[in-house]
């Protein structure tokens, strides 16, 4: 999903004649059925703004753009996305995260800082971490970045245009030298660097075409991504299958590797009391799975346990390791294998008291999981104590 998608000299006009924000407030709309917040069309104003003045300063007019482009199964969506060719002619992309800053404080965390944010000062990501998270996921999961014979590079940085460093400045410590290096940092007086950077890797124009090849491209995991999981997932000798787990196993793996080829979706149940293993088994399918290039996910109910999978496994992995709640508008079949673990722990549905009354659904939990994936795998225990809102049975 994405709410606007042209060129950017489309793009460069719409924001002269003020018509952007009021483009992408409608498209907001018919997506989410509800307004965005006026905040949220203030900062389209500034900072679409801002980056339009360094496409007209270079004369970046014959590109393609991309606009709130919202990943898939994920809340979280790219601020501006420009593409055409490079100097040597070959298909490149450039993802820009727009920040409104104005300054911010030092965090204890490795790639955090204290920005005010949301009407408060917030532990957030630092802007070069959270662009390399977006560029990072898309190089993993989109094939027009990673499918042969050739991808579509991507580059990927932030600009702050509202923002000057000072002495000592926070978001320039060492600490993230790293990040700066590969997912540079641009405030409001380093437009002439900015230009340069997109320059670089855009002074060949003709992106429509490959604006093209990302809106015709899937998303789904590179061979490379669940290599990398399964890798990790296998390397923990803790994770051993003892007798029934094994036979279990070894089940679900014949009746997944044949429904993923089968037009009828599969549904597998694995039961088991408290201790029997059942997470030991879901772990081992999850890498076994990815190994053999099977799109697997691993959802559970459980915060705790999930972001201890994710810790685990690592950033890049973690976007294998969801919530039940997190397939709501999901794709049909997107997934090949949901491993849902802890079963007893699904609700009715996947809202809750936090979610707008404008995006509320009736569709049963059980009923987006199982429309997600070609072949589920549910494993619970039908004795566990569950609170009132869980539903999950046999």
């Amino acid at each position: 999903m994405r709410l606007y998608i042209g060129s950017t000299g489309q793009f460069v006009s719409a924001v002269a004649h003020n018509q952007i924000a009021d483009r992408l407030k409608a498209a907001f709309f018919n997506y989410y059925r509800h307004l965005p917040s006026p905040g949220e069309i203030r900062s389209w104003r500034q900072s679409l703004a801002s980056v339009s003045q360094v496409f007209q300063l270079n004369n970046l007019l014959d590109h393609g753009i991309i606009l709130e482009y919202q990943i898939p199964l994920t809340s979280k969506r790219l601020d501006c996305l420009i593409t055409g060719k490079d100097g040597g002619h070959k298909d490149h992309a450039v993802i820009i995260e727009l920040k409104q800053w104005e300054s911010c404080k030092p965090s204890d965390g490795e790639n955090e800082v204290i920005s005010y944010v949301g009407g408060g000062e917030r532990e957030v990501l630092h802007p070069s971490a959270q662009v390399g998270q977006y560029a990072t996921y898309l190089q993993d999961v989109h094939t027009a970045f990673y499918e042969p014979p050739e991808p579509i590079t991507l580059s990927a940085c932030a600009y702050l245009h509202n923002y000057r460093f000072i002495p000592n400045e926070t978001l320039l410590q060492e600490n993230f030298a790293y990040l700066l290096a590969t997912y540079p940092l641009f405030s409001m007086d380093d437009v002439e660097p900015l230009s340069d950077f997109l320059k670089a890797r855009l002074q060949g124009g003709s992106g429509m075409d490959i604006l093209g090849r990302i809106e015709d491209g899937r998303y789904r995991p590179s061979k490379k991504l669940l290599d990398h999981v399964g890798n990790v997932i296998k390397g923990h000798p803790e994770y051993v299958l003892l007798d029934e787990q094994l036979v279990a196993y070894d089940r679900v793996m014949a009746s997944a590797r044949k429904g993923v080829g089968d037009r009828r979706k599969t549904v597998i149940i694995i039961k088991g009391g408290p201790g029997t293993g059942k997470s030991v088994i879901a772990i081992n399918l999850m890498a076994d799975l990815l190994l053999d290039g099977y799109n697997a996910h691993y959802a559970t109910g459980s915060k705790a346990f999930t972001e201890t999978l994710r810790k685990i496994i690592g950033n890049r992995g973690a976007i294998q390791f969801k919530y039940f709640n997190s397939y709501a508008a999901a794709n049909p079949d997107a997934v090949d294998v949901l491993i849902c673990d802890e079963a007893h722990r699904l609700r009715e549905t996947s809202q809750n008291r936090y979610t707008p009354k404008t995006e509320r659904s009736d569709v049963p939990q059980l009923q987006e999981l199982i429309a997600a994936a070609r072949v589920s795998v549910f494993l619970l225990d039908q004795d566990q104590v569950v609170r009132t809102e869980e539903v999950g049975s046999i």
